[in-house]
C-alpha cells in the first residue's frame, strides 16, 4: 500500500531512504537518538530485500527493530561513559572553590561583600578591611565563605 502510493517502489528502496534521512537528520540535529532509528529502517530494509512483507509486517519490524537498536545503543552508552574533560564545568558554585576575590564592602562580624570578576557576592569570614585579598574556602547558596589568603 505505501509502495503504491510511492509510485510502485520497491519497499526496500523507500526504508533505505528513511534510514539516509534519518542519519543526516542525526548530523544535523543534537542528540544521539535517530541514529539508531536509522539503522532500523536500514536493518528493515535488507529484511524486505530477504522476505517480501506487507505493509503491517514491515511496520511491525521497524519497530522490533527500533527497539532493539534504542535498547542496544543504550547499553553501548551506559557501558562506555564519557568523562567530561572538566568536571565542573556545569557547577558554578564550585568552580569559586580557591578563587581569589577581594573585599568591597568590609567584613565585620563575619558579614560583608567581595568582588569575583565584574560581580559582588555576600561573603562571611573574618573580619577584613576593603581591598583585602582573600580566597574562597566554599559556598553556601548564594554566600561566598573567604579565608585570608595564606602568604
Amino acid at each position: 500500500m505505501i509502495s503504491d502510493l510511492l509510485g510502485g517502489t520497491h519497499p526496500a528502496i523507500i526504508w533505505g531512504i528513511l534510514a539516509i534521512v534519518l542519519a543526516v537528520a542525526e548530523l544535523t540535529l543534537p542528540g544521539v537518538f535517530l541514529i539508531w532509528l536509522s539503522l532500523a529502517a536500514a536493518l528493515t530494509a535488507g529484511l524486505t530485500l530477504v522476505v517480501p512483507l506487507g505493509d503491517s509486517f514491515q511496520l511491525l519490524a521497524f519497530a522490533i527493530f527500533s527497539a532493539l537498536s534504542v535498547s542496544g545503543g543504550r547499553l553501548w552508552y551506559l557501558a562506555r561513559p564519557i568523562d567530561p574533560v572538566d568536571g565542573l564545568l556545569n557547577d558554578r558554585s564550585a568552580r569559586m572553590i580557591g578563587r581569589h576575590v577581594v573585599v568591597v564592602e568590609a567584613i565585620s562580624h563575619g558579614e560583608g561583600r567581595v568582588r569575583i570578576d565584574d560581580g559582588t557576592w555576600s561573603a562571611h569570614g573574618p573580619d577584613a578591611a576593603v581591598g583585602t585579598h582573600m580566597v574562597v574556602t566554599a559556598i553556601e547558596g548564594s554566600t561566598l565563605t573567604v579565608a585570608v589568603m595564606p602568604d
